[in-house]
């Protein structure tokens, strides 16, 4: 069976694709960093070579540990946005229906949990399938979706769309083969190893997998804009059907009655494609109003994206190298040691058990005490008061200044006389800052249930 390719569009959505590479490659970083990951740095070391931060602390001797305060500021933003949605109340019930069946609350904390992380926010509304159903709405993973290079944060200037399905073949031949087993053979066949070798992370899917390229975009067609007065109606047609019209008006015009009007004009409409890695179309259909998806990026200033978690990435590591560096310092000065004259060993115990005995707190060591000599005695050293604690404590400062999530949001840090208005009010002050946030997540979600009323 024959299956049509359309190669240009595969080759736009794959520009789009490689566009989003460094988005795609920061908010990996951001994400590692958020959930603990946060010494996987490439660094060179000191032959050149290209190696983990981690690895090359361990190299030096060093131990690398996390003091993950990353995860805890996003749970309290998280957090925060949960209390906020809990005591807002729902306009009306067609918008609690969706509401409920969608699980909407608890998607859209996950979905800002990813916004805090990457700064993206992509959601997908899917119209209702049958009349006692409701529009329903996925979270779209950033990783797997991209769109054409835009400026304008409320989206209008984007013209195409697309992310990436990985589907089993049992579900690849459900959803295109369209009820016709000759067509299904042709998508086997289609999806062999041998039919479909590509190479790149656009193109290959998990083992066992199908990738399939779903890619909606803005397309112009020429139409004619007709209105009949007999029925009292307006319709669009495309223009190749205009000889439809002419037929019709020479009917009417024979019989005396007034023709339909048409004006030219050009009209927009979403295409929508399901592509195989090659180009092949698996499906194509058009819309009039517009493409699924509802996108916020954040800010958007000349196109860039930069999210909240980026801001403070500079102060975690630094914070984490402090915390390594003490360790180290206090691990390898030296404290304790036990200055033992050789002459005074007792012969019934040897230098291990003496060493032994010595890290006890409740030990006896016997020696031989030697006339005018100073006996065993321990020399303790504290090398460790350089201002590394006071840099520390400067550099945790810095973190809640940065991240603009302050003591009173945390909770901590109140004093036990502290009333509950002056507490409201310090909590309030301290939401100010994170109220650009809270507000363009608040602009995608009501964007977002302005198409679910529309679908």
């Amino acid at each position: 069976m024959f299956l049509p390719k359309n190669e240009k569009v595969l080759a736009l959505a794959l520009n789009a694709w490689r566009s989003g590479a460094q988005l795609r490659a920061n908010r990996h970083r951001y994400k590692q960093y958020t959930y603990g990951k946060q010494w996987n740095d490439p660094v060179k070391d000191d032959n050149g070579n290209i190696i983990t931060e981690g690895e090359y602390a361990l190299r030096c001797g060093k131990k690398p540990m996390t003091n993950n305060l990353i995860r805890q500021l996003v749970k309290c933003v998280v957090g925060r946005f949960r209390s906020n949605i809990d005591q807002t109340p729902i306009p009306d019930k067609a918008t609690q229906l969706f509401y409920e069946q969608n699980n909407l609350n608890e998607l859209d904390s996950r979905m800002l949990e990813e916004f805090l992380i990457s700064g993206c926010a992509v959601q997908r509304v899917t119209p209702k399938q049958a009349a006692n159903q409701v529009p329903r709405v996925d979270n779209i993973n950033p990783a797997k979706f991209f769109v054409n290079n835009f400026s304008d944060p409320r989206g209008w200037d984007i013209e195409m769309v697309g992310v990436l399905h990985d589907m089993s073949i049992a579900e690849l031949i459900m959803r295109f083969a369209n009820g016709d087993r000759q067509r299904a053979k042709a998508l086997r066949q289609l999806y062999s190893s041998d039919s479909i070798d590509v190479d790149g992370s656009f193109f290959k899917p998990p083992h066992g997998r199908c990738r399939v390229i779903e890619v909606w975009t803005l397309e112009c067609e020429e139409v004619l804009l007709c209105h009949d007065p007999l029925k009292g109606e307006a319709f669009m047609i495309a223009v190749d059907d205009s000889r439809q019209i002419e037929h019709e008006n020479r009917v009417r015009q024979q019989e005396g009655l007034e023709p339909i009007t048409s004006q030219w004009k050009i009209n927009t409409h979403w295409h929508c494609q399901y592509l195989a890695p090659d180009g092949t179309i698996l499906h194509s259909s058009k819309s009039h109003n517009t493409h699924p998806f509802v996108i916020k990026f954040y800010p958007l200033i000349d196109g860039e994206v930069h999210s909240f978690v980026e801001d403070v990435i500079d102060q975690q590591r630094y914070i984490n190298r402090l915390i390594v560096m003490i360790d180290h310092i206090m691990s390898t000065s030296a404290k304790g040691a036990l200055l033992f004259p050789a002459n005074q060993r007792h012969e019934s115990m040897t230098w291990e058990q003496i060493a032994s005995q010595w890290a006890k707190s409740d030990s006896v060591i016997p020696y031989n005490p030697s006339a005018g000599n100073p006996g065993p005695q321990q020399i303790a050293a504290n090398n460790t008061n350089i201002g590394a604690f006071e840099l520390l404590s400067l550099e945790m400062k810095l973190f809640d200044e940065v991240s603009g999530v302050g003591n009173a949001l945390l909770g901590k840090n109140t004093a036990p006389s502290t009333g509950s208005a002056l507490y409201e009010s310090q909590i309030k002050n301290a939401v100010i800052a994170l109220a650009d946030i809270f507000e363009t997540f608040n602009h995608f979600r009501s964007t977002r249930d302005k198409l679910i009323h529309n679908s």
